[in-house]
């Protein structure tokens, strides 16, 4: 239930190979959740029916969070599911997200020209933007550029991208709040999931703290009015954080949700080990397809 395409994301695989690779591997419901994105949920739907899965609509959604005990925004990530894919008003704002990515990756480049300029590296041009644009299926972010950096031979891997040149090069992603995430979520037939809340190497509540109860003191202080659910089991998540986070879900009545956060590099769908209860949360649903 968390996996991305390369058709509307940063997978490494069109969404018809991923369907493929899910059925080979007996996936037997999933949801793919490209960022911000909801463009390829019509062929995912057809392609489960076609493999004979269900499908549960699924989006991740990026988040500007205010902590208000550090003062400070934190970039959270969040799971929608089950939303109607032709509502109006979701589609209206990932569009103008889909435009803001594409405005932010400008301006990355040309933070990129002046630090280029200091080291006497041949600016990007106009032509190193197409390119970039065009190596791009789903939606644009910063790993494109990463690997436009290793092309050109600037950097050797998307870790030195990043550390070099990325982070001080960055720009705001699109500022949207927990709350209207919630909103367009819950407004278009859906729910929202936090998704891999003690990820040690991502977008998560890691950012703020390392310590679990702290983690969840931080959620039910500042989000539980928003939330329907929780990823509690992830690739990066221990079986620790998986126990903590089931027995939180289970003290508020929330759904649980797991998932591989499969991006094809590498393969890792299938290979949580989830169950059976988690997909029967869902069969209870109106949104569940088959």
């Amino acid at each position: 239930m968390h996996i991305h395409t390369k058709t509307c994301s940063d997978g490494n695989l069109p969404i018809e190979e991923v369907f493929q690779e899910a059925k080979s591997r007996n996936i037997d419901l999933i949801s793919t959740t490209d960022h911000d994105s909801i463009d390829c949920q019509g062929r995912a739907i057809a392609l489960a029916r076609k493999h004979g899965m269900s499908y549960i609509t699924g989006v991740e959604l990026n988040v500007t969070f205010h902590y208000p005990e550090g003062d400070k925004d934190v970039s959270l990530d969040f799971l929608g599911y089950g939303y109607d894919i032709g509502n109006q008003e979701l589609k209206g704002k990932l569009q103008l997200i889909k435009e803001h990515r594409a405005r932010r990756a400008r301006q990355i480049l040309e933070n990129l020209n002046v630090e280029f300029e200091k080291e006497g590296i041949e600016k990007f041009t106009e032509e190193d933007l197409r390119k970039i644009e065009d190596s791009v299926d789903g939606v644009f972010g910063r790993p494109h550029i990463a690997n436009y950096l290793i092309e050109k031979g600037i950097v050797k891997d998307k870790d030195e991208a990043f550390d070099k040149y990325l982070v001080k090069c960055d720009v705001p992603k699109y500022p949207l709040s927990l709350a209207e995430a919630s909103k367009l979520t819950r407004n278009a037939g859906g729910v929202l999931v936090h998704a891999h809340p003690n990820d040690p190497h991502g977008t998560s509540l890691v950012s703020i703290t390392r310590d679990l109860d702290e983690q969840t003191n931080v959620i039910e202080k500042y989000m539980l009015q928003y939330i329907d659910g929780v990823e509690c089991w992830h690739t990066r998540h221990d079986e620790k954080t998986t126990a903590h986070y089931i027995k939180f879900a289970r003290k508020h009545n929330m759904l649980m949700t797991g998932g591989s956060d499969c991006h094809q590099k590498p393969l890792l769908m299938g290979t949580l080990d989830i169950p059976d209860w988690v997909a029967e949360q869902f069969k209870l649903t109106p949104f569940l397809r088959s």
